[in-house]
């Protein structure tokens, strides 16, 4: 406008119109005057105009008429050139816009003469053209005159004025509507359009109409008009037209001017009445026509499709339905079933062709398409249109398989114009293009024997049409081979791609929506919060609609869609036609998983997994016929149970393969069940292509030989990796799954994983490990969430770890491990540390396998404990129970390698990880340490354990405060939670506190271990048991020792005892492998009495350095009477070890043998009055201090401050006292108790036992002496007796016995008479009453020294001497009592010494005893075992006599001696005069020697007995006489030899006893006359012999003359010599008024005879005469003295 308005424009303007009025009078001037003045006078006209307005163009418009006026005079000249120059100036003007209403209506009826001329036609339309486009003052009449002029210009004979016209006629037709819309728009905001109503209006009702828009009205009524062949109403004028431009026209119009139509009632109105009717009555023909149904058979003609009209229809369809499908529901519907109809086989190809490309246009519209769904097939009594155009699609394409295309006789003859170039007779190998240049594939659908070409028709999304686009062609047209089917294939396809498209962008913007309503739902305001409510709420009314609209779609349009794609896939052999079709099979999955909808989703997956192919049991081939056009791939064993046959794998498979991958990989969130389908799909490839799990459980290319018939391209080989890649990624996306969706991978997995389960059934064969290794990938990499995966899971992979099929277990148990290995290096949040369940959870299927028992699976499991520990060992916490449960449940029947790797587990753990666990888990660890000592499958392992177990109580030593602290705060813990369940906690050892039970579990272990059958691991767990007592026992509160005493050591030695009573007593061969076993060792019966000893030891150990602890304990009497009872048993156990050590341990717990600890030693010992030292640290009830050494402050510290320390009533120590002695006599009694009958076997107890046993007693007695009576002397005498008698076994004496000689005591008598010697000076300490017993210990020694001569018996045995019991085994030898005799002897000597003149001493006759025993080696004399033992005696007797005798006179008078004196004389008897003989070889010093001891008997006669006479019995003194006479004249014994005679008369003792019996014959005063009778008798008696013996010799002498007497003879005189001289010396010393008057008359009678023997030969008789005589000088005195001496 400003263009044209500006001055300039103005200008220019006015001085064209006069150069334009001038030229046009110049041409008029000859010819046509009249217009050359109309021409002149207009350019006056114009000046003046120009002249006079300022608003020139207005004036200008004003007077239009008359300015036209010339050039409309011009044109009707009709000469080409005037006309012409007057139609530019026309056109210029219009072009201004100063052309009015009337001068317009005048410039067209000018036009219109010209047309009915046939002039200047095309500048007649450019005029219409630029008058109608310049500005709308042409309405109505003049308008549509202007049109029909255009339409009557279309069908003129020229060419170009025809399509030059037809342009300007559409282009006219454009304008009028466009002047509608702009005045609609200028009228728009003035008036709100009335809402359109749908009703019958009256089709004249257009008074209601604007002008623009009445024009159009008008114009749109008669096009409907002309095209149905009836007259226009409004263009007058009108003389032919086609049917086919009017279709083009009101497509047109519809098509560019939808809104008219729509806004307007009107309009619409003619939509309905007049454009749908039209349209369905055109269509007839087509809907009619069947092709090849043949004329003569229907009764009427049918009319046969016209290809432009119906072409040409279908566009105006499209548009209808395109543009005004709201207002022409039923119309549409009509039209849609119409179309449809079209695609049938019966009609004509170009018709199934363009209705193709009809239905093609509504698929690229999947708004169109929803529509269709929401007014038709979701309303109840419709027809379902949208169902029908899917499914007829489908037919569609499977009738052009089914049918060769024969209906257009065409296509045969035209075959070499259409694209293809092949030729269609032959389909098997019209595939191949140029045979000799090599083979190249055409993209082609093939089936059963139909090969169809793929045309690339249209760019993906849009719906080009070919044919619908042929308006000029009259003819149908050829449709190439494969046309339609390519069309509708992309219908497909674009249907899919519009309908996923359209529903998944609304679902997320539904999705998007719902999360910023719930966003901003969280508000803080009220109202708002309504608000929000509302639009919720209308939210989910829409959503609820719109779900409903997508099913309806998906359902109605799903099952067609699958079939047609199915058979299309099926015949494809083009690479990328196959991609499209796996495409939009995969999008459909995806979408109707995104809508729940189960049953489509499954069908869609099934296809494509079908097209992947697992038939049965062998991958069939796509279709025999299309064999060959699909490279094979693969080749493989089918994963069956029995494989049958071979797999092949073609490249469509491999597509197949990659199109679920895809969409498992895409949409795995919305797969569900079908899950299962997807990875049994997956699995098979996997499996044929040999793809095996590694670490990670990522597949990797590498097969295990499965058989010859595997083979693989090299095409395959390099995709494997990438296979193998994208298989690992789609697993890797389970981690972006929501939780349902990852639980149905899970559950798809686990089920695939039991179907390969059952499949490995059975058989060794390789199993498909697929399902497990994605397990252990989809754990792996949803590790963030593991908890809501982690028990279907585990649970499964548990299963898969009990399968028989090793491979399978194994990779069971690996996915498993490494699972929890990862989800404790996982960096959860919250961290582990602070989310104990999960823990726990993750935990958990570890401590599961235990329950299996396939030892390849512990070793995995056991193995990952380890690496466990080794990386997560810190920071276990809960989860230790688990981890030391595992390590716990390895059974002993297991196998050395898993208890191996177990038991390394457990060493870590003890060597690192004991600080860092909780304390509670410390028991378990025992517990576990424990039961590895139990198991025998490694004695090294057994032997560690015990090991660690010390190095565990080392621990909890150095630990103690914090364990402690630890426990009993989780002790008040639990004890809590027990309460508010109203249970009772139950725990090992209650109610002990929990440390002290920590510690008891530990002992107890220790105690089972040392009770296992194994020697070495009981030796070494006593030893550590009674360690770690002894070394940390000092923590356990005071009351625990009462369990520790009768459940721990007690009760081990109990079993102990029982165990060895009942040991095999058979001989072991050997230790097993070359180990040699001693013979002290070699029975199990030895090998436990070890144990035994060792126990017994401990115990009595801990008794012994702990009794301060025990002693205050309620039942220490108790404990101990258990402790002695058990000692006792062991004592009498029939095993000389055993016994020994349980008196070692008797020794120990009377504290005989006092273990010396330095700091143990008080200076005091603990008794009441201690005061206690000071203590660091305060000593309350619960807590302890922890000091190592056991001071005595300790001690008493250790029962709280509040109580003074407690000493045990002196009464309860002495009835422990007693207990111990009876238990020691029961000992000692049973022990030495002879056997009553002997064979090999016989137990006989060994001297250190005795030893040992005897030892004991001083010690005991110290304490039980107060209570000692007879009774218990008694006893104890008795077992001394006993022990003294048991005879040693032959092959121990050389080490126990001296040699004969020696006179050595053992050390078993020198016990004995250490015993008696306590016991004798206690006696003689203590009080009157208790030296009664000094008689009895008489009695006890006196019995031993008679084993001087006559051994004990011990019952039936028959001992040996040594000399002939040296080297046979089974022997018993007695010992050599001779040494313990005689010092026993020595003992009675000295004790009588002491206690002659005790009481008890005296009255019980003990001097008489004394004697009596000493008689016996005193008459035996040289007969005595040994030498000394007489010469003892006789000392004995003399020392003894010596203090004994004066006692004896001094109770004369009592008669408690009566009946010693006899014994005394016959003793004496017995010895002077014995009746053995001297052995051979004595020496003469020897005998001389002997002599002398009878000597000093008889001095002490002579001393003690005789001076004392008076107080002595008399007939005692007659039987001393009588002996002293038979000494003092003893004849010689035969058998002296000649040169000792003189010796060996005993000369000395002769001339004793003469001195004596002359002492006492003479000195004495008389008392008795019977007493010197004696004397005097015996005297005489003794020289009456004298006088004889010497005649005899005289006479013999005389007799034999030169030859000498016999020896005894000669001897017999000399003896009698020597005797009178010792007479006559006697008499001499005598008192002379003791010597009768006889007595002296009998001597002197003897010299005569004397002298008479001088005669004699033998020297030896010489000068023992000379001897004789010599005495007798003191008789020759004067006779007067003999008067003298005989008055007197």
């Amino acid at each position: 406008m400003s263009g044209t308005s500006s001055p300039e424009a103005v200008k220019k303007l006015l001085e064209n119109m006069q150069s334009d009025l001038r030229a046009l009078s110049l041409e008029c001037k000859k010819k046509f005057p009249p217009v050359k003045e109309a021409a002149e006078s207009g350019i006056i006209k114009v000046k003046t105009i120009a002249a006079r307005n300022t608003e020139i163009l207005a004036a200008l418009k004003e007077n239009s008429s008359e300015v036209v006026q010339p050039f409309l005079m011009g044109c009707g000249t009709k000469e080409p050139k005037i006309t012409q120059l007057c139609l530019a100036a026309i056109q210029r003007l219009m072009s201004h816009e100063v052309v009015s209403e009337t001068a317009a209506g005048n410039i067209i009826n000018m036009l219109w003469q010209l047309m009915e001329n046939s002039l200047e036609e095309l500048k007649l339309l450019q005029t219409v053209l630029v008058l109608l486009t310049t500005n709308t003052v042409v309405h109505d009449e003049a308008l549509s005159k202007a049109i029909v002029l255009c339409f009557r210009l279309h069908f003129t004979k020229d060419n170009i004025t025809n399509n030059t016209a037809a342009a300007t006629v559409r282009q006219v037709v454009t304008v009028v509507f466009e002047r509608m819309v702009a005045e609609d728009e200028r009228h728009r905001d003035i008036i709100e359009q009335p809402v359109l109503v749908q009703g019958n209006s009256n089709r004249r009702s257009v008074s209601t109409l604007k002008p623009c828009a009445k024009d159009a009205y008008m114009l749109f009524q008669d096009l409907c008009q002309l095209v149905n062949a009836d007259a226009p109403y409004w263009l007058v004028g009108m003389t032919e037209m086609t049917r086919t431009f009017g279709l083009e026209l009101l497509e047109s119009v519809l098509n560019d001017f939808p809104q008219v139509f729509l806004q307007h009632q009107e309009f619409s109105f003619l939509l309905k009445e007049r454009v749908c009717p039209l349209v369905i009555k055109l269509f007839s023909p087509n809907i009619k026509f069947r092709q090849g149904s043949s004329t003569s058979s229907s009764p009427a003609p049918v009319e046969k499709p016209y290809f432009p009209i119906c072409m040409r229809l279908l566009r105006v369809v499209s548009v209808l339905i395109k543009q005004f499908y709201s207002l022409l529901v039923t119309e549409c519907e009509i039209f849609l079933s119409l179309l449809v109809k079209f695609l049938d086989a019966d009609k004509p190809q170009w018709l199934r062709a363009v209705a193709v490309e009809s239905i093609h246009r509504f698929c690229v519209q999947p708004q169109l398409l929803r529509s269709f769904c929401q007014s038709y097939d979701m309303k109840q009594h419709s027809t379902k249109v949208f169902r029908d155009i899917v499914n007829a699609l489908g037919s569609f394409i499977q009738s052009l398989f089914l049918v060769p295309p024969t209906g257009n006789p065409a296509t045969s003859n035209q075959a070499g114009n259409n694209n293809l170039g092949g030729s269609v007779s032959a389909p098997a190998n019209s595939g191949m293009v140029g045979i000799g240049g090599g083979v190249t594939l055409l993209p082609a659908f093939e089936y059963r024997g139909t090969w169809i070409p793929i045309l690339t028709i249209t760019v993906q999304g849009s719906a080009k049409a070919t044919y619908l686009e042929m308006l000029d062609k009259v003819e149908p047209p050829t449709i190439p081979e494969g046309y339609a089917m390519s069309v509708a294939f992309h219908c497909l396809l674009d249907l899919v791609r519009g309908i996923t498209s359209m529903i998944e962008g609304e679902l997320g913007e539904l999705e998007t929506e719902c999360q910023t309503t719930t966003e901003e739902g969280s508000s803080p305001t009220q109202s708002t919060e309504q608000q929000d409510l509302q639009s919720t709420s209308d939210q989910m009314d829409k959503e609820i609609v719109s779900r409903a609209v997508w099913e309806e779609m998906v359902n109605a349009c799903w099952c067609g869609l699958l079939a047609a794609l199915s058979l299309l896939l099926d015949a494809s052999t083009d690479e990328a036609a196959t991609e499209n079709i796996l495409k939009a099979e995969l999008t459909m999955a995806a979408l109707c998983g995104r809508l729940g909808l189960v049953t489509s989703r499954d069908a869609f997956i099934t296809a494509i997994c079908k097209a992947y192919s697992v038939q049965g049991q062998s991958v069939m081939m796509i279709s025999p016929s299309s064999e060959s056009h699909q490279q094979v791939v693969a080749v493989g064993q089918p994963l069956a149970v029995q494989p049958q046959g071979t797999v092949m794998l073609t490249s469509k498979n491999i597509q197949c393969m990659r199109t679920l991958l895809n969409l498992a990989h895409c949409h795995g969130a919305v797969l569900g069940t079908s899950w299962q389908l997807v990875l049994a799909t997956l699995q098979h490839l996997v499996w044929i292509l040999g793809l095996k799990p590694s670490s990670g459980g990522a597949l990797k290319p590498g097969r295990a030989v499965e058989g010859p018939s595997t083979v693989l391209t090299t095409a395959v080989m390099t995709d494997l990796p990438v296979i193998s890649n994208i298989l690992s990624r789609l697993f890797e996306s389970s981690q972006y799954l929501d939780d349902v969706s990852l639980h149905h991978l899970i559950n798809a997995l686990c089920s695939l994983s039991l179907e390969a389960m059952d499949m490995a059934y059975g058989n060794n064969k390789e199993p498909s490990l697929f399902a497990v290794a994605k397990l252990l990938e989809t754990g792996l990499v949803n590790m963030h969430r593991i908890e809501i995966l982690w028990r279907p899971l585990t649970g499964h992979l548990l299963e898969v770890c009990q399968h028989p099929n090793s491979r399978m277990r194994e990779w069971g148990a690996e996915a498993l491990t490494s699972l929890i290995k990862a989800g404790l290096t996982f960096n959860h949040d919250p961290p582990l540390s602070q989310n104990q369940r999960l823990q726990l959870l993750l935990l958990n299927p570890l401590k599961e396998m235990s329950n299996i028992n396939h030892p390849d699976i512990r070793l995995k499991q056991l193995e990952c404990v380890l690496q466990i520990l080794q990386s997560q060992g810190d920071s276990l916490g809960p989860g230790w129970p688990l981890v030391l449960g595992v390590m716990g449940a390895i059974r002993n029947d297991q196998g050395e390698s898993l208890i191996r790797t177990a038991f390394q587990c457990l060493q870590l753990v003890v060597t690192d990880f004991l600080p860092t666990m909780p304390c509670t888990c410390l028991q378990i660890v025992v517990d576990v340490a424990g039961s590895f000592g139990l198991h025998n499958q490694e004695l090294n392992i057994s032997l560690t354990s015990i090991g660690l177990l010390w190095n565990i109580s080392d621990y909890f030593f150095q630990r103690g405060e914090t364990i402690e602290k630890e426990l009993n705060k989780e002790e008040a813990a639990q004890q809590k939670q027990a309460e508010e369940k109203g249970v009772v906690l139950n725990r090992p050892f209650h109610p002990a506190p929990p440390f002290d039970c920590l510690w008891l579990c530990l002992y107890a272990k220790l105690g089972e271990l040392c009770v296992d059958p194994r020697p070495a691991v009981r030796k070494s767990a006593g030893q550590t048991l009674f360690s770690t007592i002894g070394a940390h026992g000092t923590l356990l509160q005071h009351s625990t020792w009462h369990t520790v005493i009768w459940k721990v050591l007690f009760h081990l030695l109990d079993r102990v005892r029982e165990s060895s009573t009942t040991a095999d007593k058979e001989k072991i061969q050997s230790g097993g492998g070359n180990i040699l076993i001693h013979h002290s060792r070699d029975t199990a019966e030895k090998q436990w009495a070890e144990t035994w000893v060792l126990t017994l030891a401990g115990v009595a150990r801990i008794f012994n350095t702990r009794r301060y602890l025990l002693q205050p304990l309620g039942d220490f009497s108790r404990a101990w009477d258990v402790l002695l009872d058990h000692i006792q048993s062991a004592a009498l156990s029939k095993n000389n070890e055993v016994s020994l050590a349980a008196l070692k341990s008797f020794q120990e717990i009377l504290q005989i043998v006092s273990p010396v600890r330095d700091s143990d030693k008080p200076e005091t010992p603990p008794v009441v009055n201690v005061p206690v030292p000071v203590l660091i640290g305060p000593i309350s009830g619960m807590s302890r201090p922890f000091v190592r050494t056991d001071s005595i402050g300790e001690k008493l510290g250790r029962y709280s401050s509040s109580e003074p320390p407690i000493v045990t009533d002196e009464l309860e120590d002495l009835n422990l006292w007693w207990a111990a002695w009876n238990t020691w006599y029961r000992i000692g009694s049973e022990s030495t108790k002879p056997p009553i009958t002997f064979d090999k076997l016989t137990f006989i107890p060994s001297q250190p036992f005795l030893t040992a046993l005897i030892q004991i007693f001083p010690a005991l007695y110290q304490h039980i002496k107060t209570g000692f009576n007879m009774d218990d002397l008694q006893k104890l005498g008795v077992i001394l007796h006993s022990a003294i008698s048991v005879p040693i076994s032959s092959d121990a004496s050389p080490f126990i016995l001296p040699s004969y000689t020696e006179a050595v005591l053992t050390s078993l008598q020198e016990a004995v008479l250490t015993a008696l010697d306590v016991l004798q000076k206690a006696i003689c300490v203590g009080p009157e009453n208790m030296q009664i017993m000094y008689p009895a210990i008489f009695d006890q020694l006196l019995a031993f020294v008679e084993f001087s001569c006559k051994p004990p018996q011990y019952g039936q045995l028959e001992t040996k001497h040594i000399a002939n019991a040296k080297y046979n085994q089974a022997e018993w030898v007695a010992l050599n009592y001779v040494p313990f005799a005689e010092r026993s002897l020595e003992v009675v000597v000295d004790l009588y010494q002491k206690t002659a003149c005790h009481k008890a001493v005296v009255n019980e006759k003990v001097l008489q005893n004394i004697i009596k025993t000493l008689r016996v080696p005193l008459s035996l004399k040289y007969s005595c075992p040994s030498e000394s033992t007489w010469k003892l005696a006789v000392s004995s007797l003399l020392r003894v006599l010596s203090i004994g005798l004066p006692v004896a006179r001094q109770h004369a008078s009592s008669g408690k001696f009566d009946s010693m004196w006899p014994e005394l004389a016959n003793t004496f008897e017995d010895f002077l005069f014995t009746k053995s003989i001297p052995p051979d070889n004595l020496s003469i010093q020897e005998f001389q020697r002997n002599e002398n001891i009878d000597v000093e008997v008889v001095q002490l006669i002579s001393n003690e007995i005789l001076p004392y006479a008076n107080f002595i019995p008399k007939e005692f003194v007659g039987q001393i006489m009588t002996m002293l006479n038979k000494g003092s004249i003893h004849s010689q014994s035969s058998s002296f030899t000649e040169a000792e005679i003189d010796i060996r008369l005993r000369e000395e003792f002769s001339k004793m006893c003469f001195e004596t019996l002359l002492q006492f014959s003479f000195s004495n005063k008389v008392t008795t006359p019977q007493e010197g009778y004696i004397s005097r008798m015996a005297l005489s008696v003794l020289l009456k012999r004298s006088q004889d013996v010497l005649h005899r010799y005289i006479e013999d002498e005389r007799l034999s003359g030169k030859c000498p007497l016999p020896r005894q003879q000669v001897t017999e005189i000399i003896f009698v010599l020597k005797a009178v001289s010792t007479l006559i010396d006697s008499l001499k010393k005598t008192q002379p008024e003791n010597v009768d008057g006889n007595t002296w008359a009998q001597v002197i009678a003897l010299y005569p005879t004397l002298v008479e023997c001088i005669t004699c030969s033998s020297s030896e008789v010489c000068s023992a005469l000379k001897e004789a005589l010599v005495p007798f000088k003191d008789f020759m005195q004067p006779p007067a003295s003999r008067v003298q001496n005989g008055e007197s």
